[in-house]
């Protein structure tokens, strides 16, 4: 009889979810799909997340964590967050998951309130903690619109003129952007 691995079963679980939510949004998949491909039974999936939605709320948290285009030095941040910005939406950049699994799982009103609840947990409250008090919190919210905007634009969309236009030219326009909207 094979050991369990209790550690390795949900990392996988956690991984197909990701892979799935990301590719077919909240509502374009089900929990069986989702098992099938890690290797496990529903019911598994279920005893260890509870239930669809509470494996969605765990795959948010997981895929928020990661610092795809933010950064911690706040002397640098509005330049590091534009660098970053322009390099990972560059025609033929990795694709940036979170962003995909936000924009498909959204149109469900549950998961839009799990992205939202998960954005404000792991990235809002990131770059509230980077920035010297006193700043509020309306700047980060901005800047993470502008972030999602950029994004969309000039890789699902493709804009024409922002994926031609010079990126140093670009990062610096953004880096003034984001330098306004996180000031004091």
């Amino acid at each position: 009889m094979r050991a369990r691995n209790a550690a390795a079963t949900r990392e996988a679980i956690l991984n197909s979810a990701l892979e799935a939510f990301t590719r077919a949004g909240y509502d374009g998949v089900g929990v069986r799909e989702i098992a099938q491909a890690a290797g496990v039974t529903a019911m598994l999936v279920n005893r260890y997340f509870g239930s669809k939605e509470g494996l969605f709320a765990e795959v948010v948290d997981a895929a928020m964590t990661d610092r795809t285009v933010l950064t911690s030095d706040p002397e640098t941040l509005a330049a590091d967050i534009a660098a970053a910005l322009v390099q990972r939406t560059a025609p033929g950049a990795e694709r940036l998951d979170p962003f995909l699994l936000m924009l498909r799982s959204a149109p469900n009103p549950r998961a839009a309130e799990i992205l939202r609840a998960g954005i404000e947990r792991h990235v809002e409250k990131h770059l509230t903690d980077v920035l010297p008090a006193g700043r509020g919190t309306e700047g980060p919210a901005l800047a993470l619109a502008v972030i999602a905007g950029f994004w969309v634009m000039r890789t699902l969309i493709g804009s024409t003129e922002l994926n031609r236009a010079d990126e140093a030219v670009v990062r610096k326009k953004l880096e003034k952007v984001f330098a306004v909207l996180l000031a004091e």
